[in-house]
């Protein structure tokens, strides 16, 4: 029997959520995954046709012409941009990088649940922090968890799974106080459904602090989950870690393609990504005249903190054909949908009250 190392045994592999129901004859609403639910534009399609063309070759690692794109649109250089295949694959690159044994890595709890796999998986140790009673960073608890053996530390905000942010004035006094020796990843995977003018605005972080990067993807709001493309902005001394971290090849030229296809139609998936901001919204505020305990989200979904009616409110929405992401005794992260698969979250939670 092969055996494995002692911090390989202790993780739990991860387990994507469910795409079926049980018993169930209805409309299925796969509600667990954060995805954007409107099929890709015409223009991403015929992009990525064309890429696939030549397949057959590795691609560019390097995807010019979508760093070129991708730094004009956010006003860095293209130099400064690490790829990765998705944000998790780049949060993968710095942990690999940054932190090994005998290393701390510092994030808040309850948050992205791929965070303390990512962590034991280089054989470094996971420091969680709680979140407040209000499901928000406690950065001062985060700050008085420093300690010589901390090399990183991961900001998620907003944060997956209560969809809160952290306050960019705040975030700015929590930088000041940390060693510059310590990495701050400022994970911005739902940025672009933010619309709250105090929130952390990461590439200004960036900016300001030269030990922080940012972590965005298109797996959200660019609806290109399927195709795993992500990216660090981080200065030369992070971004010659990464690259000896980064996966080969992770990135191909279909996504690159496709990235650079969904940057030029931007106006368009504005559009898709404000009906979302609507639909959330709406729903979080018929929750919560409902009596659910639902924190202000401005991501694309919402987090009812339940408690110890978690897996009993689990359930009932697969009773009612909706999977959703549950955290037994903690609570229930839900997707926003199209409009019918969250009035149907709705009605399933208003029959079970």
């Amino acid at each position: 029997m092969i055996e494995q190392p002692d911090h390989i045994k202790s993780i739990p592999a991860y387990k994507p959520g469910r795409s079926s129901v049980d018993g169930w004859d209805g409309p299925i609403y796969k509600l667990s995954s954060n995805e954007n639910p409107y099929p890709p534009l015409p223009s991403v399609v015929e992009a990525v046709t064309r890429a696939a063309g030549h397949m057959q070759r590795y691609p560019n690692m390097s995807a010019p012409e979508f760093r070129s794109a991708l730094a004009d649109r956010l006003g860095v250089a293209a130099d400064d941009i690490a790829l990765g295949g998705g944000s998790v694959e780049s949060a993968a690159q710095i942990v690999r990088a940054f932190a090994g044994h005998g290393d701390e890595v510092i994030y808040a709890w309850r948050s992205f649940e791929a965070y303390p796999l990512l962590v034991k998986t280089a054989g470094a140790t996971a420091v969680q922090v709680p979140l407040t009673p209000t499901e928000h960073h406690d950065l001062l608890a985060m700050l008085a968890a420093i300690t010589p053996r901390t090399r990183v530390i991961f900001i998620c905000t907003p944060n997956n799974p209560t969809g809160t942010v952290v306050d960019h004035e705040e975030l700015r006094a929590f930088l000041r106080e940390v060693p510059s020796r310590i990495l701050v990843v400022v994970d911005e995977a739902y940025t672009h459904f933010v619309n709250d003018p105090t929130a952390v605005r990461g590439i200004e972080i960036f900016r300001e602090f030269d030990n922080v990067v940012v972590l965005h993807t298109f797996s959200k709001a660019y609806g290109l989950a399927g195709l795993r493309l992500g990216y660090t902005i981080a200065r030369s001394d992070v971004r010659e870690g990464l690259a000896k971290t980064a996966m080969p090849f992770a990135v191909t030229d279909v996504a690159a393609a496709a990235g650079v296809a969904s940057l030029a139609a931007e106006t368009e998936l504005q559009e898709r990504v404000d009906l979302l901001i609507s639909e959330r919204d709406r729903v979080a505020g018929e929750l919560a005249l409902l009596g659910w305990n639902v924190p202000p989200s401005q991501a694309n979904f919402f987090w009812l903190a339940l408690g110890d009616q978690a897996d009993a409110v689990q359930e009932h929405l697969l009773s009612h054909g909706i999977i959703a992401r549950p955290f037994s005794g903690d609570g229930i992260r839900i997707s926003i949908g199209e409009p019918e698969a969250n009035d149907a979250v709705l009605a399933a939670l208003r029959s079970f009250r």
